[in-house]
């Protein structure tokens, strides 16, 4: 089973740590392990995609990198790497839906876990909208894990953020791939979501 893959993965990341300090480190878990590691899902990766948060310091990405990421024995043992993503590269709104999993943070001694919610982690999938990102919304939608309204809801909260800089002339690709999630997974009529006029 994909998930007890992962728990070994963190259990070895956790058993190998060098701890900088007493509390516990939170990793925020985004892409399709955070929908494996919530949801009755499985596909393969390659990678444990973490989020790279502010409270991750420079030590601790290093070591995160050293002890799992690509080439390393713990990636070669489990066929899995931790992929450190920055802040400024999802599409998410300026506050993330966080969840706790504590039922494998209490199995680990340095580090928590926390992945994205389902209807953040396919809001982040609308921009690259890759076969693979199509596959796990579509996977969500037929779990019935993504309400429409929700996903509206967090959909303009991310334009909000990305509204004001370059990163805008983006989104209408985005709402395209919003608008094809409504007509052809979620079966309902396509948003008419309001975009700055210079990048309409």
């Amino acid at each position: 089973m994909r998930v007890r893959v992962f728990r070994e993965f963190f259990r070895e990341i956790d058993a190998n740590w060098e701890p900088e300090a007493d509390q516990k480190i939170n990793l925020r878990i985004i892409g399709s392990t955070a929908l494996m590691l919530q949801a009755n899902y499985e596909r393969g990766t390659k990678d444990s995609d973490v989020l790279k948060a502010r409270d991750l310091s420079d030590e601790t990405t290093e070591q995160l990198l050293k002890l799992a990421g690509k080439g390393t024995e713990i990636h070669n043992r489990h066929r899995l790497y931790v992929d450190l993503v920055s802040n400024s590269i999802p599409f998410l709104p300026q506050k993330p839906n966080w969840i706790t999993l504590p039922d494998l943070g209490s199995e680990l001694t340095h580090f928590e876990i926390s992945v994205l919610s389902v209807v953040d982690v396919v809001v982040s999938k609308l921009k690259r909208f890759s076969a693979n990102d199509i596959e796990d919304i579509e996977a969500m939608v037929d779990q019935e894990r993504v309400p429409h309204g929700d996903l509206i809801e967090r959909f303009e909260l991310a334009v909000d953020l990305f509204f004001g800089d370059a990163r805008a002339e983006n989104l209408p690709r985005y709402l395209e791939n919003l608008n094809r999630v409504e007509r052809d997974m979620l079966l309902v009529p396509e948003s008419d979501i309001e975009l700055p006029d210079w990048a309409s």
